[in-house]
């Protein structure tokens, strides 16, 4: 382990709950990480010298390799959103949302078949001897193994309720 930042690393605000304790959340406000040199020659511990926190209550952004920070460059990024990471992306942090998770879509006719035979199979599938027989089921449904059985654990639920209330007059909470 190493005890010096990475160049393209720079330690944020301080992100420390004062008020756990307590019950509550309350942060120092400190905005930035600044190595205390004078307590500790030679850098052998982590404290910030605006609020004694240790360097690992700092938020950490990464900048991508190539990108130089600067005093000057991490001012302008400066945020104060209340910590926790949420608000607005900075310079230097990128968005995962480019790759988006596929999301099947089912038609009617899909639905209803993989409705009767996950009934068939009591919503479980995990019984070894009607492998066969799901693999046959899903080729001729058009969807993969995962998929149906993402499905079944998705809908087994909405599947037993609306069986049980169309028996009776009792609302949902009651049962």
């Amino acid at each position: 382990m190493e005890n010096s930042p990475s160049p393209n690393s720079i330690y944020r605000e301080c992100l420390r709950n004062h008020a756990a304790s307590l019950g509550s959340y309350a942060t120092d406000g400190c905005g930035e990480f600044t190595l205390d040199d004078v307590s500790s020659p030679g850098g052998a511990t982590l404290q910030c010298a605006a609020c004694g926190c240790h360097r690992n209550f700092h938020r950490k952004v990464t900048c991508p390799p190539g990108e130089i920070v600067t005093a000057a460059a991490s001012a302008d990024m400066m945020e104060y959103s209340g910590g926790g990471g949420e608000g607005r992306l900075e310079i230097g942090e990128r968005s995962n949302s480019s790759k988006k998770r596929f999301r099947t879509k089912f038609s009617a006719e899909q639905k209803e078949k993989m409705l009767g035979f996950a009934e068939k199979l009591g919503w479980k599938l995990q019984r070894k001897e009607v492998d066969d027989e799901i693999e046959r089921f899903c080729r001729s449904v058009g969807v993969s193994r995962q998929v149906f059985k993402v499905w079944m654990h998705n809908h087994k639920n909405n599947s037993n309720s609306s069986n049980n209330n169309s028996s009776g007059n009792a609302s949902s909470l009651t049962q």
